[in-house]
């Protein structure tokens, strides 16, 4: 049995973000709140909590996972429709104790040789590098808004630390880790993992990191993989979702960068400066599923707040919704098109494609059934009202799920859905206002 006592913090936000080609913003602004919550007697809850997150240590990992939606070979031509999973398992129960390990089982598939987790020291990046040229004067106007406290001497007294950890051997399993905290504090502290955006890197979320470190965090960033100091170039990213779908050796559509994220959890739990059990997790758009997913398998992270990340794989297809998500990486999915012989990309096409470089992501993966996983920890949702790539429509199937799943662990107002409207040509600006206990 575990025990709720009161909140440790209260994250206050407000975001908008900035639209891509012919499509207007995705979201204007929003109001993010969050709890982390320490051990206490207060409240007791009528579940058991989830076990301590297993070891991810296994000696010689195999090559291949069957998994029960398969990952289909590439075949040319038509072929027939894939059945509607969530029919098929409609009818049972959620075993989230087996969801992780077969989630666990499908990472550690596409790894390379697993080496022992390992910290080396780096230097501050001089020229973050983006994968859509943005441009150092949008950062000002997107990021610098986000207040901090106000401290004297603020830059004398913060402390940033640049680390890579080895997640996996092989280049991609370098990660490039950026912590900001206040110099004067000896106590263990909350923590909170932000999650960039597609094409952005680390250090586009500093202001965040900062303001976060004024009120008595520590503020963690990574690169996701192929992104900041892991991009190689400004084609690595596409290039590795075109691969993934050809050879189905790596999983850099969100699933890669969650290994990393069990391996950061690894590291941050044994800081002598951080409260284990108070490390929050947050991302947007791109880094919203990956806050979502490595929430999702890792129970350390006591907090989740996914932005414009979380969404029906399923339901998309299902709906003809996919064009939008599809057009996000559409260069993985036009290779896809031509190996199956297909004039244009359709609904086929799209589900071979996420088979292939996510395993599950449009089954028994998906929100529906990954999401009330969560339960009890914290979470709220925040997602664009008419956002395209992240239909609230798909939302509601995880939604009533969960919000069945909190109330059975007689938590139900840990868990929220917000959704705002969004407006033509905004940027993304977060103001996060936070309360210590």
């Amino acid at each position: 049995m575990c025990s709720i006592d009161k909140a440790t913090a209260a994250l206050l936000g407000e975001a908008r973000y900035e639209g891509r080609r012919m499509l207007v913003s995705r979201l204007a602004r929003l109001t993010v709140l969050a709890q982390l919550f320490l051990p206490g007697q207060a409240q007791s809850l009528s579940h058991t909590c989830p076990p301590k997150f297993p070891s991810c240590s296994i000696a010689n990992p195999p090559k291949f996972v069957s998994y029960k939606y398969g990952i289909p070979a590439i075949n040319k031509g038509a072929s027939q429709p894939a059945t509607n999973t969530f029919l098929q398992m409609e009818s049972h129960s959620l075993d989230v104790q087996k969801l992780r390990s077969d989630f666990l089982q499908v990472l550690r598939s596409r790894r390379s040789a697993e080496v022992p987790l390992s910290v080396e020291n780096g230097k501050p990046v001089v020229s973050p590098f983006f994968l859509d040229n943005t441009l150092p004067t949008d950062k000002s106007q997107a990021m610098e808004s986000c207040p901090k406290v106000v401290i004297k001497n603020f830059k004398e007294l913060l402390k940033e630390e640049n680390l890579y950890l080895t997640t996996e051997a092989g280049q991609q399993g370098r990660l490039p880790v950026l912590i900001l905290s206040m110099k004067e504090s000896k106590e263990r502290k909350p923590a909170v993992v932000f999650l960039h955006s597609t094409n952005k890197c680390k250090e586009w979320l500093r202001p965040l990191l900062e303001a976060y470190a004024s009120r008595g965090y520590l503020a963690i960033a990574i690169d996701s993989r192929y992104h900041g100091e892991r991009a190689g170039s400004k084609t690595g990213y596409r290039d590795a979702l075109i691969s993934s779908w050809k050879k189905g050796d790596t999983m850099p559509f969100i699933f890669d960068t969650v290994w990393d994220l069990i391996k950061l959890a690894d590291y941050l739990t044994k800081r002598e400066d951080i409260d284990p059990a108070r490390i929050g997790i947050t991302g947007e758009s791109l880094g919203g599923m990956h806050a979502w997913y490595a929430a999702f398998v890792d129970t350390r992270y006591s907090v989740v707040v996914p932005i414009i990340g979380v969404q029906g794989f399923r339901w998309a297809v299902d709906n003809d919704k996919w064009q939008a998500r599809v057009n996000s990486i559409r260069p993985v999915f036009e290779e896809a098109q031509k190996d199956l012989g297909k004039s244009a990309i359709d609904k086929e096409v799209v589900e071979k494609v996420w088979d292939r470089i996510a395993p599950g992501l449009a089954s028994s993966f998906d929100a529906p059934y990954t999401i009330p996983a969560i339960v009890p920890r914290p979470l709220l949702i925040v997602n664009g009202a008419k956002d395209p790539r992240c239909p609230v429509e798909g939302l509601q199937i995880p939604q009533s799920r969960a919000t069945k799943a909190y109330g059975e662990a007689h938590c139900p107002d840990k868990f929220k859905v917000w959704t705002r409207l969004f407006t033509r040509r905004t940027s993304h600006t977060v103001y996060m206002n936070s309360k210590l206990y």
